[in-house]
């Protein structure tokens, strides 16, 4: 019995070693090495030709399309002090709303009442060129009254040239023929006299001779003087008319000076009146200036300014405002290479910092939590970092940009090209080529493709 129980223990040892042997080496077992081997050079072969999107890969940040969007700084125009801060940091705002108050601090406009003033400046000036022109009007009156009156004085003066010409005339001839008669009277004398020494008349006939020769020598005297005064009083009329021309010419040349003084006097103060005007519209402009007021709807940060009564010069920052309602867009910088890769209106795919997503650059359409967009300006020039700086808009057939976005986060694009295999994918990176570049043909019109002909 004992015989058997040991017979039966060796042999369970001896099966059992065999046993272990056996799952130790392995000496009967078929490897599956070769098949997966096989199978994954297969699908790396696969692999190899499945469609590939090239892409350029760029960081950027968010920005705004139009620079009317992006974050502005509100800065005073004139100098003051701040009396009352109506807003403090991080509170929104809307167009119009007032943000702080100013009160002034130069003693040109101190005053309360200044526009008053200024204005009761304007009506005194006004009443005054009113009255220039009144006594402009008057002058012009005044001119034309001395105009008449000279022209009826020199008619009188030349109607009394006139009648004195003609009497100067009809003395002229009573002049000449007394000068007749005293001629004919002179020589009937002489004839006389020579028949009275030769005895031939009487001395009574030569008295009576002498007489008469006498009354022509005196009428001839008497007319010549009357022709001398004649003559002497028209040359006195014609004095009279120079002078009254003269005199007259005097008066209207010195109405007319007052009145050219009096258009100066209203040109110059209508200057007066348009300069205080000018400078009432200035005073009412900077009273309106003294509340600082929010140019759009926006979010107010970074008051450069705290507390009341502090002085702001001229031109200073106040605060910033960001704008709520803006048009977002992506600012990315491309490296030169890859600058003629990209034209306007090309697509491009984004991740945005903070929204999680999964990207597969090759494969665009299985790409999970991207977002589109389309180029929509490419500068020509150079930045500092020796890239240019391209704007990307949202593409408006994709789904929408999310609402969480704020001007400067972060985004990565990726800017899509050809579609090629991953085989020459792989050769392209690994020679350093840069990606292939194409451009979508568009359908020409008829009229082109017969222009072309």
């Amino acid at each position: 019995m004992s015989d058997f129980f040991k017979y039966s223990i060796e042999e369970q040892l001896d099966h059992t070693e065999i046993k272990s042997y056996s799952l130790i080496y392995k000496i009967r077992h078929q490897s599956r090495v070769k098949y997966w081997l096989i199978g994954i050079f297969l699908g790396l072969l696969v692999i190899l030709f499945i469609p590939w999107t090239q892409n350029i890969r760029a960081n950027g940040t968010v920005t705004t399309l139009r620079q009317e969007d992006r974050p502005q700084q509100l800065n005073t125009i004139i100098p003051g002090k701040i009396s009352k801060w109506w807003v403090k940091e991080g509170d929104f705002v809307k167009a119009g709303d007032t943000i702080l108050q100013l009160s002034e601090i130069k003693d040109d406009y101190l005053d309360p009442q200044l526009l008053l003033r200024t204005n009761e400046q304007i009506v005194s000036k006004e009443l005054s060129m009113e009255n220039y022109k009144s006594k402009a009007n008057a002058a012009d009156l005044q001119i034309g009254a001395l105009m008449q009156g000279q022209s009826l004085k020199t008619s009188q003066i030349e109607n009394k040239i006139s009648q004195q010409r003609m009497k100067l005339r009809s003395d002229s001839m009573e002049f000449i023929a007394a000068k007749n008669d005293f001629n004919i009277a002179n020589k009937q004398y002489q004839r006389q006299k020579e028949m009275f020494e030769n005895g031939l008349v009487s001395l009574t006939q030569l008295e009576q001779r002498n007489a008469t020769f006498q009354n022509a020598s005196a009428k001839m005297t008497s007319a010549e003087i009357k022709y001398s005064n004649s003559r002497q009083e028209l040359n006195l009329l014609q004095l009279e008319l120079n002078g009254a021309i003269q005199d007259y010419n005097e008066k209207i040349s010195k109405a007319s000076g007052d009145k050219f003084q009096s258009l100066s006097q209203i040109a110059s103060t209508q200057a007066d009146v348009s300069k205080l005007r000018n400078q009432y519209m200035n005073y009412d402009i900077r009273s309106k200036l003294y509340f600082i007021k929010a140019p759009q709807d926006g979010q107010i940060v970074k008051a450069k300014k705290a507390g009341i009564g502090e002085i702001v010069k001229d031109g200073e920052m106040l605060v910033e405002i960001v704008p709520t309602r803006v048009q977002y867009a992506i600012e990315i910088f491309v490296r030169p290479v890859d600058l003629p890769l990209i034209s306007i209106g090309q697509k491009v795919r984004f991740m945005f910092d903070g929204f999680p997503a999964i990207v597969f650059s090759g494969w665009p359409a299985a790409s999970y939590g991207t977002f589109g967009g389309k180029i929509a300006a490419i500068e020509n020039a150079v930045t500092p970092n020796g890239k240019f700086r391209v704007l990307v808009a949202e593409d408006k057939s994709d789904k929408p940009w999310p609402k969480e976005l704020r001007i400067g986060g972060g985004a990565q694009a990726m800017a899509l090209l050809k579609t090629v295999p991953v085989w020459y994918e792989l050769w392209r990176n690994i020679n350093g080529f840069p990606p292939d570049f194409y451009t979508v043909e568009t359908q020409k019109k008829p009229s082109e493709k017969n222009d072309k002909k």
